[in-house]
């Protein structure tokens, strides 16, 4: 079998391998805020918070993107502003991709830096706050390179993740060559084709390599960086 890919097929692969890029950009800086957030026992909303969170988890990816379209779209009422005040769209856009697998990749990120964050001697942090550090200084100094593990852990899942989020891919940025068509949705879009076996087995060989790729990275690095 011929496994070289069409200038079209590379371009789904560079457009995932972009948009897996952009989400975790996008949803790692609030996975750490939420993760400490869920670390506090008298967060009022706590529970309600975690739940919600995890929603992506539980839900069918159509879902999520389906709730997507009702919040972002151009009707919505945050796509909307976006549209009409800062000309910015997401729907059916690479962005909106990128926000659909944030979204799906986000409680992989809360789950193993919370995991990283439980691990954490809070001893050291009040250490830290008797030696006159406040709270910033102590997140940075103390806190954030003992939860560095899991910060890169589920940066690096959540970005192998997105390189093979479908449902909520499709539904909120659609699925059109050269624009939207990650590496999962020219799969599906070569099997829907007549005699597209073969690049359906082509890109599946390449979406294989990427993943066990990305979590073997994420191995090495966790192992790095713990103490």
């Amino acid at each position: 079998m011929d496994f070289g890919l069409s200038a079209e097929e590379w371009q789904a692969v560079r457009l995932s391998v972009v948009v897996a890029a952009q989400a975790v950009t996008m949803g790692l800086p609030l996975a750490i805020l939420v993760s400490l957030l869920l670390r506090w026992p008298g967060l009022p909303g706590r529970t309600a918070l975690n739940i919600f969170v995890h929603l992506p988890l539980v839900l069918p990816p159509v879902v999520v993107g389906w709730m997507l379209l009702i919040v972002f779209g151009i009707r919505g009422p945050i796509g909307q502003i976006l549209n009409d005040w800062f000309g910015i769209r997401l729907v059916f856009t690479a962005n909106g991709a990128a926000l659909a697998c944030a979204v799906m990749s986000f409680p992989l990120m809360v789950r193993a830096i919370r995991l990283s964050l439980d691990s954490v001697d809070r001893g050291l942090e009040d250490a830290a706050s008797t030696l006159g550090a406040k709270s910033v200084d102590r997140f940075f100094t103390v806190t954030l390179p003992l939860m560095a593990p899991g910060v890169v852990s589920g940066a690096i899942t959540a970005y192998a993740a997105s390189l093979g989020e479908f449902g909520a891919v499709i539904t909120f940025a659609s699925n059109v060559p050269g624009q939207t068509q990650t590496l999962p949705l020219a799969i599906f879009t070569a099997l829907q084709t007549p005699g597209g076996e073969e690049a359906a087995a082509r890109l599946s060989l390449i979406s294989v390599v990427l993943a066990v790729a990305g979590l073997l990275f994420g191995e090495w690095v966790g192992k790095r960086l713990r103490p």
